[in-house]
């Protein structure tokens, strides 16, 4: 090997060194994927409207790679509230995707 193929190869190490190292997750970054959760029959919209939410909280902070932090529904991009009413009550699905502030 010659002297300039040695430095050459002594450059590229610490290059391919941080290419390996895992990347910080940078604040106000989004999961891949949007999460829908449902929430449990309720007499009122807006209770169904909160065990949605609820569900929708509790799911996220339990999916590996996403966490509490991920968990804030107003940060939520993409949001969809769905609610059903009929004479036995409302119920309600969240579907929104996942962001860190």
């Amino acid at each position: 090997m010659t002297r300039e193929a040695a430095k050459g190869s002594l450059l590229i190490l610490p290059v391919l060194l941080l290419m390996t190292l895992p990347t910080p997750v940078r604040a106000g970054a989004c999961a891949a994927a949007p999460v829908v959760a449902r929430g449990e029959e309720s007499s009122f919209v807006w209770l169904a409207k909160t065990k949605a939410r609820a569900n929708w909280r509790r799911k996220v902070r339990s999916m590996p790679g996403l966490g509490p932090g991920y968990a804030n529904w107003a940060r939520a991009e993409n949001t969809e509230e769905r609610c059903l009413s009929g004479p036995a009550g409302a119920i309600c699905i969240f579907t929104g995707t996942p962001c860190l502030p």
